[in-house]
């Protein structure tokens, strides 16, 4: 007696065995797939005007409906595939050479003429093409069974598309609307005029599905509708095929949405690629190149920049002036997400601007100096002293930081140095007005001892010989007036700055110091740590020292 488990395996051994006997399903055979025949249902609703024609009969091999996107769609194009190599997958059978150079043999003629085709173009190289449009102006409205080299209602173009990750689609198309539509396909079909199906390959597509939107375009009437629906950064990878396959229609059709809608930077920079490979002449395209770059804000570039800086130092309003200085800064920075291929700002231009507010610093301490303390402390446009003379600090500041950043502060520091009629000045100012000036100061001395500025020993000495004295009277009212100033981080520039001077130069300054803090303590920085190094150099070991000064005489 069989066992009922016994004969239902055995019926699976059969059945698997059995799958031999049937014709696989494959492209050549899709009256057999149920799935095929779906598809082509939705083809039919999706593209074709007639009811009882299929436009498009689609087949794939491991079609992945998310896969990645690209900017990239290079065609190679190559005349005509032997029908038997599209066979399904899961059937393995060797091709003779021989009979396949005899089938080749009756399609003769429309290889060299795809490849003649394809030579004609401008940009041709061997088995594999990427077009220029010049004028997309061509237009049709044709049905898919009515154009011109159809076969009045049949498909008799068999496009293959092969994606560079395996995957493969297949469309089978009217030759009529395929050739009025795009150039490229026009000169391939006309080399396979008499044959019954035209196959044409497309290898190394890098998205199978930007591809096939495209060729469903050509079967649209509005296609700016279409593409409203699509989105702006689908639109770019249809125009590149577009382009490629000289479908002026849907080359024009992008051209005019693209211009039409705004853009991320994302955007931007795609479309800016896509342009550095592609010409097109067309009004529409040079209204995106308008918005892409621009000859005259190059050539005025380098005036720009000291224009936005002098409008934001002589800003009035403290809110504005504030937020525009936030936004010049960090476009000028050189660390600015916005910053691409432009000019170098001019040094020149900056440290002009710098000597302006330098000079407007001048005559308001002037108007302080000779004002009587609690009295008259306004300028003579009405305003406080205090608050003008903060300004221009705050713009001086500002401008500091932008230079630090692109390495161009070292001539300010000498700058700064020399300042004599507001180190004259300083002493006979009140202490509420004359702080302001140590807080330039200040950032000199947290840039050098933070390694951010590297300037001359000469610079290094006149700096310290000119502020440090000042810098010690007014460090009392920079603790109480910070100002976002980080006072910890000023002791240790001062420190570091200090120890960067010859041992004679160091041993002025820190006797300076020692006096002024054992006198004001905590209204003095705290320079004891820079202080312990100096002293441990001053006075080394009795073998360090001979072995130094032996090497000095």
């Amino acid at each position: 007696m069989d066992d009922p488990t016994r004969r239902e395996h055995g019926f699976r051994r059969r059945w698997w065995c059995c799958t031999f006997n049937v014709l696989p399903l494959s492209p050549e055979n899709p009256h057999l797939s149920p799935h095929y025949r779906n598809y082509n249902s939705y083809c039919k609703a999706k593209l074709g005007p007639q009811k009882n024609d299929s436009l498009s009969k689609l087949t794939t091999s491991n079609f992945v409906p998310n896969s990645p996107q690209s900017s990239k769609s290079g065609l190679h194009l190559v005349g005509r595939i032997d029908p038997r190599r599209i066979l399904s997958p899961g059937r393995v059978s060797p091709i003779d050479q021989t009979d396949s150079f005899e089938e080749d043999h009756h399609s003769s003629h429309a290889i060299p003429s795809a490849a003649a085709a394809v030579d004609s173009m401008p940009s041709s190289r061997s088995r594999s093409f990427r077009a220029n449009v010049e004028s997309p102006d061509s237009h049709s409205g044709l049905d898919p069974g009515q154009g011109e080299g159809g076969t009045g209602g049949g498909y008799d173009v068999r496009l293959n598309l092969k994606g560079k990750n395996g995957e493969v689609l297949v469309l089978e198309l009217n030759s009529g609307v395929l050739a009025s539509n795009s150039e490229v396909f026009a000169g391939l079909i006309a080399g396979s005029l008499g044959r019954k199906m035209c196959r044409i390959e497309v290898p190394e597509v890098e998205n199978l599905g930007v591809f096939r939107e495209t060729i469903e375009l050509m079967f649209e009437e509005d296609i700016a509708k279409r593409l409203v629906k699509i989105g702006v950064y689908r639109a770019i990878d249809i125009l590149e095929v577009s382009a490629s396959i000289m479908f002026s229609r849907g080359v024009l059709s992008c051209l005019k949405y693209l211009e039409a809608v705004p853009w991320t930077e994302e955007v931007e920079e795609k479309l800016r690629s896509l342009f550095t490979r592609f010409k097109f002449n067309d009004a529409t395209s040079r209204d995106i190149l308008a918005r892409l770059c621009s000859q005259q804000l190059t050539d005025t570039h380098q005036n720009l920049a000291r224009h936005l800086v002098s409008s934001i130092t002589s800003c009035s309003d403290a809110n504005a002036r504030n937020e525009l200085k936030s936004l010049v800064k960090g476009l000028l920075c050189k660390s600015s997400v916005y910053e691409k291929e432009q000019p170098d700002v001019d040094k020149e231009d900056f440290y002009a601007v710098c000597q302006s507010c330098l000079n407007v610093l001048v005559n308001l301490f002037e108007e302080a100096c000779d004002a009587i303390p609690h009295e008259r402390m306004t300028s003579k446009m009405g305003k406080p002293l205090i608050e003008l003379i903060s300004r221009q600090v705050d713009n001086i500041n500002w401008l500091l930081e932008i230079l630090l950043d692109r390495q161009m502060a070292e001539e300010f520091v000498d700058l700064w140095a020399h300042q004599g009629n507001l180190l004259k000045m300083h002493g006979r100012a009140s202490p509420m007005v004359r702080y302001e000036l140590s807080r330039v100061s200040a950032i000199l001395f947290i840039a050098m001892g933070t390694r951010k500025l590297h300037c001359h020993l000469e610079g290094r000495s006149g700096l310290l010989q000119a502020w440090f004295g000042p810098m010690l009277l007014d460090f009392g009212w920079l603790q109480r007036c910070r100002k976002g100033l980080d006072m910890k981080a000023l002791e240790d520039g001062m420190g570091q700055t200090l120890l960067t001077l010859p041992l004679n130069q160091q041993y002025v300054l820190f006797m300076e110091w020692f006096r002024c803090f054992s006198k004001h303590g905590t209204e003095c920085p705290n320079l004891s740590k820079a202080f312990q190094i100096w002293w441990r150099r001053s006075f080394p070991r009795g073998s360090e020292t001979y072995g130094i000064e032996s090497r000095l005489n």
